[in-house]
Parts: C-alpha cells; structure tokens; sequence
C-alpha cells in the first residue's frame, strides 16, 4: 500500500494489478479469538440426516460444511474437537488422517435415511489440494445416528462452528 501511495505522490497514474491485489489480500482484516478447544452442541438432529460435505478456501480460513437439509440451526448437535488419533466409532480402530493435527468433526445426524437405511452421503470426503489449512479430509463412517469425520490441519489453529439451517460450518484459520 505504501508503494502505491508514493506512486501515485510522484504523479505515476498506473498501479499495478499485482500490486493492487496484495494490497486487497493484505488489507483483510481476519476474525479472531476462536480459540482451539473443544466445541459441542448436545442437540439431535432427529429425523434429518446428512446429504452433501464440502470443503473451500476463504482469505482467512479454510471451510467445511456439512449440509444437513430440513434441520434448523438449533437442530444441529455437534463435537468438533483435537483429538491425537481419529479413532473409528464403533470398531475402534485408528482411521488414518494426514496433517500436523487432526480436527475430529461429529455430527449429531446420520448418513443414511433412518426410516429405509438408504445411504444419503456414501463418502468420501473431499481431499484438499492446495489448502493453506487443510491437509485432509475423511469420512469415518456413520453409527447409531451419528456421523464422523476427520481434518487434517497443517497445525493446531484456532476453529469456529457455525449451526446455520441445513448445515453446520467449521471454520479453520490460516494463521493464530
């Protein structure tokens, strides 16, 4: 920004585009005091079950959504948290997740249509290439109502949940 404004003092009339987009990307002003413990929310979502995972990049963090339609905001239960190995419910067994750390996302909502058993998302999650944040994303399996997903991140961030209608949003920042 400083380069432009002496530009432009010194009678210059053509700023660069380069130069005009990392003055927009640096002038971003970030969210901060998310914080990186546990967040939950012990509601059900009884009846609703999960339809579509996705994945972005934003300026300031990455994003994962779980759309989760015909559930409202407060509907939507949730645990994501750090855990140090993913481990599959109900087996047990690690599930293998790439990354510095592993956000586990579960959703109180089950991959399936509870009424026929019909799979509504059969996985897997969508991979990440070239994410500032994310590393990895998988879809660990459904159980008892409950859906579990992994993140891999390049290192412990701060995260944020968003319980909108239809879906729940976790936000993972690029920087502390």
């Amino acid at each position: 920004m400083i380069t432009a404004l002496t530009t432009a003092a010194l009678g210059a009339a053509v700023v660069p585009a380069a130069a005009a987009d990392l003055s927009a990307r640096t002038a971003v002003a970030c969210p901060t005091g998310w914080g990186s413990l546990v967040k939950n929310n012990w509601s059900s979502t009884s009846g609703e079950y999960i339809t579509n995972v996705r994945i972005g990049t934003h300026d300031c963090y990455d994003r994962f959504v779980v759309d989760v339609p015909g559930a409202t905001a407060s509907q939507l239960g949730y645990t994501v948290r750090y855990v140090d190995t993913l481990i599959h419910d109900p087996s047990g067994d690690p599930v293998p997740v790439t990354g510095g750390a592993i956000l586990e996302v579960v959703v109180h909502a089950p991959t399936y249509d509870p009424e026929t058993g019909t799979p509504t998302y059969p996985g897997p999650a969508p991979k990440p290439v070239g994410y500032p944040t994310f590393r990895d994303a998988v879809y660990a399996g459904s159980f008892e109502g409950q859906s579990q997903f992994g993140l891999g991140i390049r290192a412990r961030l701060p995260f944020r949940v968003l319980q909108l209608d239809g879906r729940l949003v976790v936000d993972v920042a690029h920087t502390w």
